[in-house]
């Protein structure tokens, strides 16, 4: 059988090209195997023995990309040049940002003309490359060397493209697993197969040499700050021992300089980059590895091959699966630099238990000598060639390329799990079996993001952060421990609770949660999440070392199971200590609004707080408004048209011959006023995220969407006419002279945040992200520069009346603004839009005037309310993740995708232009799939919905 590998860079230093290479040349014991290489930089691999062949495609040795074998026609060097620098149509540059046109074309000759028979990906990019170019009959395998749930916007070939592959190799047997939840009926064949330790002689450590040693690249998700901390804390008493690092890369500075901060340089060596691992791991008495995520961890196999026991971060996902703490090493709860300084000091010390983990590591890297993992591989490649010959192998990936169709019609296999890896779940084999057992028992629980879920539909994530709550007051009364609810700056719930109850606790809690899907989490003094645990699991002795919060939650499933709201939003239960030398405080870990320490005499000064319709027990100091916390209401506005309207098309109409002519082709386009159900979704987004909105009101041309319940009590349709009143000119087709009026809403809050319908909230928020506690609007600037000159006749509406809002300001304050703001919601105050009309009402009356929109216009609520509040102190600079898509460029359609599966922006804007290059029936489409997606909760203003009879029953 003939096999290729591809790479990226098959002459780089690297943990992929080294897996790659080991593995290549371990199967080419059997089969003729080759790798292709996409770049040249040297053209000497670093790794390999020279056993396999490497051909290369692009050559990046000098200023200029071009083929490794080039056409030296006449024109070709400059044809190369554009190639190089046109972005690959193939493969998105956040997925990978070295590819180009120029790769397109030399991967797509390769492939095309390839004589393997199975070819093996080594990146998710490479995959997609794979996936879209090879032949037919060539079987096609994915082998991801890195921990695929956590890859972000790198891994999104994942889903797009393994139904078309033969098979998906994960390193762990939790990624496999991920797979199979996430990609569900599309899946190809799964594997998890671990990396092959590299042939030959390995020398064994006699564990006398008073060395730990670590082997990593210098970067930053390795941590190796973590461990020369950790060392430094045990070094001094122990001034025998050394700390030797071997690896180059970017911290490289940064780690001198904190040996030296630390006293420590003359016992840490920093070494470089060596070829000569299994010589180094036999120097070493301990290993040691301190990442925050690792795939598989080959250095740790590399450590055990070598009989030397390591002290690992429990990091996801491969330490768990290769180490068992205890036997063969010690596995520390992430993050935790004192644990792992404690287990360091406990194999330093200890002769009899360094050769006994040292044996034990030995025996456990037999699992992935050669032989081991050539048998894997070999089984599982006769396995996809007898698929093959067996007939049924194209059915089969057609029957998987059409379910992959039909989930994108649904909004795409995101496996309704947010990205894994904040919860940090335990892969214990009894956990994950009394996982399986609660899920067998319960038809409302299914196993989503690595935990199991309760399937609670119609439900949001404040209302879940309170369950949690509840979760936890539910034992804390149970037990008649005392308990003071206490405000933080995050959205979840918080508990502080005495130190000395807090194995009564977690006793208790584990006993009443036995059999739910209810979760602890436990944390460091810093909020790390170390590790995730069942309830039932959640004893004191599981507890890492001085653990003093645990948060409480229970992962739900909603929106017909498409939106899982995890661990992020449980109830933190903070357990307080004696404060050293003070008797008279406490201290609380991570700390309160008051600081790290708090007054014993406080806690006797309790009080009632209500968070939704209950009330819970805090203290009197906690019941105080601080400074950033909001106590106003705050309203929301929406300008909505229903550009299908025939009544509304025909007064639009008539009013354009009355005009003679549009201002401006962009400001009558069918793009503005199309409308597909957007404020339908935005209003989803507030009833999910925002549920503190006081009121809604939708301001329009006498129009009210069909769905919406007018009757409910925060929702009022307010006419055009009650606001232009004797202002302005009616019928209006100008968002600007629309967006003017906006505070002559009768009883509109002072505090007002205005929304287009094309805007959305990503996830949940609080008022504090749009307003300071003292009143002050927060405003969001963008990026976008407005274009020097004067609002010309060519110049775009948009940024004529940014152009008109920058001469205002420049007469009234002598500075000259030069950005827009972000398309997201815009915080506002009633009082400055009014001071605006007064101060200047010749142009805020012209605004209102025109029909259509007009270069003589004024963007008031979207930027010169801003720009006037900061130059008049109303307003201040404000941050917040957004996003936008424009659904009328194929090109954006990706970030749709990405929106969804990440869901890790505050708020996004999706819009279209007028010259866009995606037809309109088939933006609706990628629309409402994506929208349904986002917010599959149907909120409680519309009609019908079961959100809309719970609510309107309770408020009637």
């Amino acid at each position: 059988m003939k096999i290729t590998f591809l790479l990226t860079y098959a002459d780089l230093m690297g943990g992929t090209e080294r897996a790659t290479m080991t593995l290549a040349e371990l199967l080419a014991k059997q089969h003729d195997v080759e790798i292709l290489s996409i770049f040249r930089t040297t053209g000497e691999t670093f790794f390999g023995s020279g056993a396999v062949p490497v051909r290369y495609l692009v050559d990046k040795k000098g200023d200029q990309q071009r083929p490794v074998e080039p056409d030296t026609a006449e024109g070709m060097a400059a044809a190369y040049k554009r190639l190089a620098a046109t972005p690959s149509e193939l493969v998105d540059a956040s997925w990978e940002s070295d590819f180009s046109r120029l790769t397109d074309v030399e991967l797509t000759e390769a492939l095309r003309t390839i004589d393997t028979d199975v070819l093996i990906s080594s990146t998710p990019a490479l995959m997609a490359y794979m996936a879209q170019l090879a032949p037919p009959h060539v079987l096609t395998v994915h082998f991801d060397h890195r921990v695929s749930e956590l890859r972000g916007p790198s891994g999104e070939p994942l889903r797009l493209y393994s139904s078309a592959l033969d098979a998906l190799v994960a390193l762990t047997g939790a990624t496999r697993d991920w797979f199979a939840e996430t990609l569900g009926a599309c899946a190809p064949r799964l594997a998890a197969i671990g990396n092959a330790l590299p042939s030959g002689y390995r020398p064994k450590s006699t564990l006398q040499t008073r060395t730990v040693v670590l082997g990593a690249r210098l970067a930053n998700e390795k941590q190796i700050e973590h461990a020369v901390r950790a060392f430094a804390a045990v070094a001094l008493d122990r001034p025998r021992w050394t700390l030797r690092i071997l690896g180059d890369g970017p911290r490289m500075r940064a780690l001198k300089n904190l040996t030296n901060q630390l006293g420590i340089a003359d016992q840490v060596q920093l070494v470089g980059s060596t070829p000569n691992m299994t010589e180094e791991w036999a120097k070493a008495s301990v290993a040691m590895l301190t990442s925050r995520v690792e795939a598989f961890g080959l250095v740790l196999v590399e450590a055990q091959a070598a009989g030397v026991p390591v002290v690992a971060y429990d990091c996801p996902n491969g330490p768990g699966e290769i180490l068992t703490d205890g036997h063969d090493g010690l596995l520390v709860p992430l993050g935790d630099e004192t644990e792992l300084a404690d287990a360091l000091a406990k194999l330093m010390d200890d002769d009899e238990l360094r050769k006994e983990m040292g044996a034990a590591a030995l025996k456990t890297s037999e699992r992935y000598t050669d032989g081991e993992v050539a048998e894997e591989w070999n089984r599982l490649l006769g396995e996809l060639a007898a698929h093959r010959a067996d007939g049924t192998r194209t059915a089969d990936k057609a029957r998987r390329r059409t379910l992959q169709a039909a989930a994108d019609a649904q909004g795409g296999i995101t496996g309704a799990a947010v990205p894994q890896g904040v919860d940090r779940p335990h892969s214990d084999v009894a956990h994950k079996a009394h996982e399986v057992r609660i899920e067998a028992a319960r038809p409302d629980v299914k196993r989503a993001g690595g935990q199991i879920s309760l399937i609670r539909e119609d439900t949001t994530p404040f209302e879940v952060m309170q369950d949690n709550l509840d979760l936890t007051v539910a034992v804390l009364d149970e037990l008649g421990i005392p308990y003071i609810l206490t405000p933080t700056p995050q959205l979840r719930h918080s508990v502080l609770v005495d130190g000395t109850h807090r194995n009564t606790f977690l006793r208790a809690f584990a006993e009443r949660y036995r059999d739910e899907p209810v979760y602890a989490g436990f944390l460091n003094d810093r909020g790390a999440v170390l590790r995730t645990v069942l309830a039932s699991f959640a004893t004191s002795t599981a507890v890492p070392g001085d653990c003093n919060i645990v948060r409480i939650f229970r992962p739900v499933l909603t929106g017909k199971q498409q939106l899982r709201i995890s661990g992020i939003y449980g109830c933190n239960i903070v357990f307080w200590q004696d404060t050293e030398d003070d008797e008279t405080t406490v201290t609380v870990p991570a700390g309160t609004r008051y600081g790290p320490t708090f007054p014993r005499a406080e806690l006797e000064r309790t009080a009632d707080i209500t968070v939704g319709e209950r009330t819970y027990r805090t203290v009197e100091a906690f019941t105080r408004t601080f400074v950033d916390d909001i106590d106003f209401p705050v309203d929301v506005v929406y300008t909505w048209v229903d550009g299908t309207d025939e009544a509304w098309l025909e007064r639009k109409a008539r009013t354009q011959a009355e005009h003679g002519i549009l201002a401006a082709e962009s400001a009558g386009s069918s793009a503005r006023f199309r409308s597909r159900d957007e404020l339908r979704y935005s209003l989803r987004s507030l009833d999910l995220h925002a549920p503190w909105v006081r009121n809604i009101y939708l301001l329009t041309d006498d129009q009210t969407p069909d769905w919406l319940d007018t009757d409910h009590p925060r929702v009022h349709v307010v006419s055009h006419r009650e606001v232009f009143g004797d202002t302005g000119r009616l019928p209006s087709f100008n968002s600007h002279a629309i967006e003017s009026r906006i505070h002559r809403i009768e009883g509109i809050a002072e505090h007002i945040l205005y929304f287009n319908d094309d805007v959305f909230l990503g996830r949940p928020m609080k008022p504090e992200s749009f307003f300071h506690g003292s009143g002050k609007a927060k405003c969001f600037i963008s990026p976008t520069a407005i274009p020097a000159g004067d609002p010309s006749l060519d110049s775009d509406l948009v940024f004529a009346a940014a152009k008109n809002n920058r001469a205002l300001m420049e007469r009234e304050f002598g500075r000259t603004i030069a950005n827009t703001f972000l398309h997201a919601p815009h915080p506002l105050r009633r009082s400055v839009l009014a001071e605006l009309e007064e101060r200047f009402p010749e142009e805020v009356a012209r605004t209102a005037e025109a029909q259509f929109r007009s270069r003589e216009d004024l963007a008031i609520p979207s930027s010169l309310h801003h720009w006037y509040g900061l130059f008049t102190g109303t307003s201040m600079p404000g941050s917040v993740s957004s996003a936008f898509v424009n659904v009328g460029l194929r090109e954006h359609h990706v970030r749709l995708h990405r929106l969804l599966a990440l869901r890790s922006h505050d708020v996004f804007c999706i819009n279209d232009y007028h010259d866009g290059d995606v037809p309109e029936d088939e933006q609706a489409d990628a629309l409402a799939v994506f929208l349904d997606g986002y917010f599959p909760v149907a909120s409680q203003y519309e009609k019908g919905s079961v959100r809309n009879r719970r609510f309107t029953r309770e408020d009637g």
